[in-house]
């Protein structure tokens, strides 16, 4: 996969190639899929390959909800913002972060885990579970298939995990949409901010360079939603309006209390 689709423009970067970097940089968000049901085993395999990821001190914190009905599918579709590709898609996996396992085994060892009462714990329970969620992911781009994050999964965490009849201590983080691309409806790789936006030597540094190399990106961008018929929009614009305030966070601003009242106490 060459470079310039990735950043579309010659960056003039030396990169390493071979079959997995170029699976990588061809990674784009699908929202548009084959009405075809996954082979035998893919979920599966899909597990396999997120449990192969990393885990913080192997404690394992995370699990993930494979929904194939249509109607719960909807359910969901309407709590993360009528999502159509959520119905569309064969597959949503919900992934979890998951403190209730280890809940369960201190009350039958009689030693409860008072450090999952931290912030700390919860912040290494989200970065475990995306981090498998991941795996995941570039597992399932290597057997063909496509999928995109539901981040609205977080709208309406607890009709969710009523939803999906989630314990306390368990909150789901983000959902992935998983299915067989439509070729009539394929998306083109979306750009990214050059490497001198977000790449620093020994110290963070942001500077005259970094800035005008966003100001680039924003023409970058303009062009991939052009050629997409989206709205164009700068991304500093879109960054900044989506970071504006509790109001452009779709109701994800209640989530401390909301994890709190799951029982995460987040000392």
């Amino acid at each position: 996969m060459s470079v310039v689709e990735r950043y579309r423009a010659a960056e003039g970067l030396e990169l390493r190639a071979n079959a997995v970097i170029d699976g990588l940089l061809a990674h784009r968000s699908v929202r548009a899929y084959l009405p075809e049901p996954l082979p035998e085993g893919t979920i599966e395999t899909l597990v396999a390959a997120a449990q192969s990821a990393p885990s913080s001190s192997n404690l394992q914190v995370w699990s993930v909800v494979a929904v194939e009905e249509q109607d719960r599918k909807a359910r969901l579709a309407a709590l993360a913002g009528n999502q159509k590709h959520i119905v569309e898609a064969p597959l949503l996996l919900v992934w979890l972060i998951d403190f209730d396992r280890l809940t369960q085994l201190g009350k039958v060892a009689g030693r409860a885990p008072h450090a999952l009462d931290y912030t700390e714990t919860f912040l290494l329970g989200a970065v475990d579970t995306a981090l498998a969620a991941q795996n995941a992911v570039v597992a399932l781009e290597s057997l063909g298939l496509g999928s995109v994050y539901i981040g609205g999964i977080r709208n309406h965490p607890a009709e969710v995990a009523e939803e999906l009849g989630l314990p306390p201590r368990v909150f789901p983080l983000v959902g992935l949409a998983v299915g067989k691309p439509d070729p009539a409806r394929a998306a083109s790789i979306k750009p990214r901010l050059p490497q001198s936006s977000v790449l620093y030597r020994e110290c963070y540094n942001w500077g005259e360079a970094s800035h005008d190399a966003a100001e680039q990106y924003n023409a970058r961008l303009r062009a991939f939603q052009r050629q997409e018929a989206l709205p164009e929009i700068d991304w500093t614009a879109l960054a900044l309006r989506r970071t504006a305030g509790p109001e452009s966070m779709a109701g994800r601003d209640r989530l401390k209390s909301i994890l709190q009242r799951r029982g995460f106490a987040l000392r």
